[in-house]
């Protein structure tokens, strides 16, 4: 008799909270989707409401039991993915919020953290990860100073704080456990790699105390019961956003790059069991159980979807017309003025904080879209040639999946580009479907979702060239940035 199980996936990402049911062969049975909003009150400073957040959740997770009807007995487990660098702090009884969650482009902090210069490399061989304001640890640490409600209820022993996605775990279960999952607890820069516990060293380092973080378990774990919407199903796994993708179609390939675009976009090249250390990349944990713990080599470009975002507002367009029209426009433009993508910070394999985004030549406003979307893949160019020097020239193939990935144009100038197959599932719900993966515990039978649309490279000089163009024009730009670690 086949499996008859379904699995509740909880996605929380940039801009909408989603629930899905999966059935064990990775179809999708119900949905829900609840839009949410992202505030930038100053600049650098990028925030979420954390009640609007728990509301989102209980909103889809009703919405999908409501669709679902009799079939709601067959759910086994839920599963939690987020954003992996949020972070928040909130009262430990009440489990009221006691800041908001502060996002994980906020870069606030970015000034303080450079104090840490000096320790940076022992910081990445601890954590994997690059001395930047976009983790944890220095949004905790601006928590604790600049917050009347953080301080006292520190002082009271009333404090709770740490990645979101344990606040949000602590908040829809019956038992109101303080844990979080070894993805999310990585992204603090307090977490050491190796032992996938909070390291007393780097705790004092950035000044945060550990009482109020919660406790670091598996990514499997019992995470206690859903309580919304009176189901009582149990929550059996919880990781990170980009982390869960992975997995979407089944155990990741060692050959193969994944890229998942979004709000960024984020590579991640698997070395399974092993710890590949590069000193321009990040080490990432993927996934951790009794059995077997999973790393990648990633890489992050901080401005995809959110450089769209940022550049439409500023030009005063649609954000639905364009939308409609950049793939039309990709196909196209032949001479669109070049875009120096700093939006959110310069991510790998450079790592300036502060980096000033522009426009290089002029054009009109839907050539400036072109532009954007071009700087997007020339990063991602970058970071693709930074992975095959860390880890052994062994990429065959890339795959595609998140919002940005739906654009063909933009799908197949990736290919022209890196001059690399790059094959995009049927399926791009990547975040959700890995969660259910995971949930069902990685059955061999997964289907991989075969009939993907591949796109093989052609001929583009245009686009070459333009990408030539645009690397002399970014390195004269990080001239002016001592710290940048591509100079």
């Amino acid at each position: 008799m086949p499996d008859s199980s379904l699995y509740l996936a909880l996605d929380q990402g940039g801009h909408s909270t989603r629930a899905f049911a999966f059935n064990h062969a990775g179809q999708i049975v119900a949905q829900a989707k609840y839009n949410t909003h992202v505030s930038s009150p100053q600049n650098d400073w990028v925030e979420q409401d954390p009640r609007e957040l728990i509301d989102s959740v209980h909103a889809v997770v009703a919405a999908v039991k409501q669709q679902l009807g009799a079939q709601c007995h067959k759910v086994r487990s839920a599963g939690i993915a987020t954003q992996r660098s949020n972070v928040i702090c909130w009262n430990k009884s009440t489990g009221d919020p006691l800041s908001t969650i502060i996002n994980w482009q906020d870069r606030r902090a970015h000034q303080w953290i450079q104090q840490f210069q000096a320790q940076s490399e022992d910081v990445h061989k601890k954590t994997g990860l690059l001395l930047t304001a976009h983790y944890g640890a220095s949004k905790l640490h601006w928590c604790l100073k600049h917050l009347e409600s953080v301080r006292q209820a520190y002082a009271n022993k009333q404090l709770a704080w740490g990645p979101m996605a344990g606040f949000l775990n602590f908040s829809i279960t019956k038992e109101r456990r303080h844990l979080v999952d070894p993805v999310n607890a990585s992204r603090t820069l307090l977490m050491n790699l190796a032992e996938r516990n909070w390291d007393k060293e780097l705790l004092t380092l950035f000044s945060v105390p550990e009482e109020p973080l919660p406790h670091c378990v598996p990514n499997r774990f019992d995470y206690g019961t859903l309580d919304v919407a009176d189901w009582n199903v149990p929550v059996q796994v919880m990781t990170g956003d980009q982390s869960a993708a992975l997995y979407a179609f089944g155990m990741p390939k060692e050959n193969a790059v994944y890229i998942n675009m979004g709000t960024g976009a984020f590579l991640q090249k698997p070395s399974m069991n092993r710890v590949v250390y590069s000193p321009r990349l990040l080490s990432s944990i993927v996934w951790h159980d009794s059995e077997q713990s999973h790393y990648v080599v990633e890489c992050t470009v901080n401005g995809a979807g959110s450089a769209l975002t940022q550049v439409e507002q500023e030009l005063h367009m649609d954000a639905r017309y364009v939308e409609d029209n950049v793939n039309h426009w990709l196909q196209t433009a032949d001479d669109p003025p070049l875009f120096l993508n700093g939006v959110s910070g310069l991510g790998a394999p450079y790592w300036v904080p502060d980096f000033p985004s522009r426009f290089v030549g002029e054009g009109d406003d839907w050539k400036k879209i072109v532009a954007v979307a071009e700087s997007i893949l020339f990063l991602i160019n970058v970071n693709l040639h930074a992975l095959r020097a860390a880890t052994g020239n062994n990429i065959q193939q890339v795959v595609v999946s998140g919002g940005l990935s739906v654009v063909n144009a933009l799908c197949q100038r990736m290919a022209d580009l890196t001059a690399t197959a790059i094959y995009r599932p049927q399926q791009c719900e990547a975040t959700a479907r890995g969660t259910a993966y995971l949930l069902a515990g990685c059955p061999q039978n997964w289907p991989e979702g075969i009939n993907g649309v591949w796109f093989y490279p052609q001929e583009n000089s245009l686009l070459r060239r333009r990408f030539q163009r645009w690397q002399e024009e970014m390195q004269q730009a990080l001239s002016s940035f001592p710290s940048n670690l591509c100079r």
